[in-house]
């Protein structure tokens, strides 16, 4: 496993470009299962779990075919049983179960894994394809699903934490060849979801309403191949913002879409960080004082939980006290101990984590626990004082595209080691 080294204390400068999303790459890779013309993805990042979401296509019997960040993937003959160490590994393979019961009327995926977060259970797209007419049983650690005919049916599908992202792109997924009109109420309404929906829409479904927590689709007989370019990742333009502002630099991010980043942007600017909408890239740097501010993750168009543990890291460095309340997943702290590895002052109450900012942060060796909490940890470690270690993280490569080469062309003292 590698490990990064990073000296901190460099302020960041320069240009970034923003890779295509993580989050919205997966499903449109299981998109391509519905249909047996071949499908063209642009602005592919190269993600671990991009590359594991294609094995497990070609192990279903899909050809894929990668070319720098363009992907051509065609599904001509599938089978619905899907490998069980393949699909454990990553929590988004879960969306394949979607597609394969449209096209098969039978599907066999293995409960999914992830980074270990907190209870992310899939009832919620269970609910949603039963509601198709789909028969589902979960046995030996497999969900399977078989159904003689998918029908439209009306659903609600909201959760104790609010919409489900994968839940409802897998159902819609289902739906695009049930017969009949699907109606999802409470609908996911992420960029991410968007995106699916339009590329599902070039390849000839009928789905309106998406973006919105009302979604429709009509069902249609088949679908064809079509060609398709991802969405900017939101998630990784936030985390090059925060690093700017902890690292007091100047950073453009190329790319990046200020209108997926409003909450994210809002928080920063009242934290006292000026961000400068440009043509094509936002330009993110310090005002002379950081501000402690509070946060509250929510479903879109909230505060997303993908970057509190980055601006966590962020108030870790700002003098006063703020508090930072996680309401989508109850073990999404997993980085305050480490955090505090550096020196920072954080103490759990329930969903709210306190941060009693200013201190100097220190190098140290942390552990990286998941995606999220190992960004939080570099961005720590460049506005620490030494070096500081971060270990595991093959977690950052499931979500960040060469992070470490992109930082170093912003001037940041990284390198990448075994351990």
């Amino acid at each position: 496993m590698d490990s990064l080294l990073i000296k901190g204390g460099v302020p960041l400068h320069g240009e970034v470009q923003i890779s295509g999303a993580k989050n919205a790459v997966l499903p449109l890779m299981a998109a391509t299962l519905l249909t047996r013309e071949p499908c063209v993805i642009r602005r592919v990042p190269n993600l671990s779990d991009v590359r594991f979401m294609g094995q497990i296509l070609e192990w279903l019997g899909a050809k894929v075919e990668s070319k720098g960040d363009t992907v051509r993937i065609q599904a001509t003959k599938v089978k619905g049983h899907a490998d069980y160490e393949l699909v454990r590994q990553m929590r988004g393979s879960v969306c394949i179960l979607g597609p394969l019961l449209a096209r098969l009327h039978h599907a066999a995926v293995s409960l999914p894994g992830g980074c270990v977060i907190g209870a992310r259970p899939i009832n919620l797209h269970l609910k949603g394809l039963a509601a198709l007419g789909a028969k589902i049983t979960i046995e030996e650690g497999y969900v399977e699903a078989v159904s003689r005919k998918l029908t439209g049916a009306p659903m609600f599908l909201g959760g104790r934490a609010g919409s489900t992202v994968l839940g409802t792109a897998n159902v819609m997924m289902a739906a695009t060849l049930a017969e009949g009109v699907t109606v999802i109420e409470s609908a996911a309404c992420e960029p991410e979801v968007v995106d699916l929906a339009n590329f599902l829409n070039a390849m000839g479904a009928r789905i309106t309403g998406a973006g919105s927590p009302t979604l429709t689709v009509v069902g249609v007989k088949e679908l064809h191949g079509a060609e398709h370019e991802v969405i900017p990742d939101r998630i990784e333009a936030a985390t090059y913002a925060i690093a700017a502002a902890a690292t007091n630099g100047e950073v453009s991010l190329r790319g990046a879409r200020p209108e997926h980043l409003h909450a994210v942007l809002d928080k920063l600017d009242e934290a006292g960080v000026e961000v400068q909408r440009r043509a094509t890239s936002l330009l993110v740097r310090r005002r002379k004082r950081l501000n402690a501010v509070d946060v509250t993750t929510l479903p879109y168009a909230g505060f997303p939980t993908d970057v509190q543990a980055q601006f966590m890291a962020l108030m870790t460095l700002t003098p006063g006290i703020s508090i930072i309340t996680e309401r989508i997943f109850e073990s999404r702290f997993m980085h305050v101990s480490e955090l505090a590895r550096l020196g920072a002052d954080i103490e759990i109450e329930g969903p709210s984590a306190i941060i009693k900012g200013g201190r100097r942060l220190s190098g140290a060796p942390v552990m990286a626990s998941d995606l999220r909490a190992s960004a939080a940890l570099v961005i720590a470690g460049l506005a620490a004082r030494g070096t500081t270690q971060v270990n595991r993280v093959y977690h950052l490569d499931r979500g960040y595209e060469h992070m470490d080469t992109k930082l170093r062309k912003l001037g940041a003292r990284i390198q990448r080691v075994e351990e």
